[in-house]
This record gives structure tokens, C-alpha cells and sequence, in this order.
């Protein structure tokens, strides 16, 4: 008998942080998520949007920071949309708030960003700024309120375009998770 499942090639995604070496174990299974998701869209990197919906799903401390139930219901209804027609007009297309320079390779007219292979260059961007949070406090591993605090700074990202259309303000979040952030490192 065989399986009529269509299988999903599995194509590893290069991480461009090592995990040992700058995030928690709820984070590194965030980045998993993130990966999976990606994958599982036919998105050849994972974006600010595949992190940010991992966040929400993983991490009670992330979820705390949003104002209330309702918000956070809206906000994981697009991402949850993203694979069903809110987010197509991203597939194929890379993520690029300009917060980190990309090269167009002109053999294939492809833009890649040679340090992040797999990630979309603000992908890339968030998830240092979220070891360069944490390294500010000491700590020698970022925790998810620094990957969200990093998500929501961004205003050009596919993150904070799904905060915006579900009534999140992404710098009154970005500031929550800053403050979320020194209340749970005390």
C-alpha cells in the first residue's frame, strides 16, 4: 500500500544564528516552528510573519505581552489566513525592509542575502537584534520577548504589516516586550 500524501521535500533551512550559542531552548524551538511553517507554505525562507506566528504558539511570555485575548485572536487569524490567500502575494517573493543589504545574483535574477541563506534578510536582522537585546542585559541568550521586541521594531516587515491589520500597534508591542522583558529578567 503506498501513501497518497503529496510529500514535502525536505529542504533544510540554514540557520544564521547558532542555537547554542545565543538562544534559549524555547526560542531555538521557536526558530523550528518558523522553519516548519516556511516549509510547509512553499516559502523558500522564513520571514518576520513564520517567526512571529511560531512566537504566539510557543511562548506564554510573548502572548502576555499583547493587550488582551481579542488582540491576539486577530492577530493569529492572519497568520493563520497567510497559507490560504492573505499572505500568497508574498510567496515567491523575499522579505526586505532594508535592514540589511541584498545582492540580485545576475545569472538567475535572484536576490539572496549570501549571510542568511534561508532567511529573509529581515528574518536575519530580527533574530540578531534579538541576541544584541539580550547581550545588552547580560544575558547571554535572547529570550522570545527580545525576538518579538526586534519583530515589532521593525516597520517594514511582513510581522508587523499582519500587527497593523489586526489593530496591534507594533511600537506600543515593541515597547511592552522591552518592559515585559526587564520584569521577567529581575
Amino acid at each position: 500500500m503506498q501513501n497518497r500524501t503529496p510529500r514535502i521535500p525536505e529542504q533544510p533551512t540554514p540557520n544564521p544564528v547558532d542555537a547554542d550559542a545565543g538562544l534559549t531552548v524555547e526560542l531555538a524551538s521557536v526558530v523550528t516552528g518558523a522553519r516548519r511553517r516556511a516549509l510547509r507554505d512553499g516559502d523558500r525562507q522564513i520571514d518576520t510573519a513564520h517567526l512571529l506566528h511560531s512566537l504566539i504558539e510557543s511562548d506564554p511570555e510573548v502572548r502576555e505581552a499583547f493587550d488582551g485575548g481579542p488582540q491576539l485572536a486577530k492577530v493569529l487569524g492572519y497568520l493563520v489566513q497567510r497559507s490560504i490567500g492573505y499572505g500568497l502575494r508574498w510567496q515567491g517573493s523575499v522579505e526586505d525592509s532594508g535592514a540589511v543589504p541584498v545582492v540580485r545574483d545576475p545569472a538567475t535574477d535572484v536576490v539572496r542575502d549570501p549571510a542568511a541563506e534561508g532567511w529573509s534578510p529581515s528574518a536575519a536582522t530580527a533574530m540578531e537584534d534579538a541576541l544584541h537585546r539580550a547581550g545588552l542585559r547580560g544575558e547571554p541568550r535572547a529570550r522570545g520577548l527580545d525576538l518579538l521586541a526586534a519583530l515589532a521594531a521593525d516597520g517594514e516587515c511582513r510581522a508587523v504589516e499582519v500587527l497593523g491589520r489586526a489593530g496591534v500597534d507594533a511600537r506600543w508591542l515593541s515597547g511592552r516586550a522591552v518592559e515585559r522583558t526587564a520584569e521577567v529578567s529581575r
